[in-house]
């Protein structure tokens, strides 16, 4: 499957919705890759308030 990343909140996702913000708006065109294991104890979820996941840092 084709990871897209959300336009909103640049989840990255395969399906066909994210499952975070709930929009179809998905783009292929993303770079940078973030991924929280554990958001409690991350500094950079809280600060950008992300739960855990994979997020693209650029989206078009």
């Amino acid at each position: 499957m084709i990871e897209k990343a959300c336009l909103k909140c640049k989840r990255i996702v395969t399906g066909k919705q994210c499952p975070i913000c709930k929009t179809s708006k998905l783009s292929t065109k993303w770079k940078g890759l973030l991924i929280i294991l554990d958001a409690k104890e991350s500094k950079i979820a809280e600060k950008m308030n992300l739960t855990e996941g994979k997020y693209a840092l650029k989206v078009k």
